[in-house]
């Protein structure tokens, strides 16, 4: 899998969340089964240039979304991991949950749980770009 595709499908997913568009109700946009979307929010498969175009006029972004913040590097540069991409957080739902009830939170609430999970960001082992996604 290639970590480009990955973070493209994670944009697509992510976007389409934000949307309220089911996988299959974009695949039938775009010309494809819900399986097939599955695919590209994954990584699994590449999305072509022509489906790519089409699934940002259904997303109503503009074809540059998917690629923000992605720069190129040199063929044996192996620094993918500056590349993460923050609106992959966007298209895992538990995620999106806990985003939102931390912004129910009063203040002091927010501040105990942000060092809550920090101290267990801090222990839990780190995976690598491919493991996280």
């Amino acid at each position: 899998m290639n970590e480009i595709d990955v973070l493209v499908g994670n944009r697509i997913r992510a976007r389409r969340y934000a949307l309220g568009i089911s996988q299959s109700e974009l695949g039938e946009a775009i010309g494809v089964r819900f399986q097939q979307i599955q695919k590209y929010e994954t990584g699994t498969n590449r999305v072509s240039a022509s489906r790519l175009w089409a699934v940002a006029e259904k997303l109503r972004v503009e074809i540059e979304y998917f690629f923000e913040g992605i720069r190129a590097t040199a063929p044996d540069e192996d620094n993918m991991a500056d590349n993460v991409d923050r609106t992959g957080l966007l298209s895992d739902q538990e995620a999106v949950q806990m985003m939102e009830m931390f912004q129910h939170l009063p203040h002091s609430q927010r501040s105990a749980v942000l060092a809550i999970v920090r101290s267990m960001a801090e222990t839990a082992p780190q995976r690598s770009l491919r493991a996280a996604t």
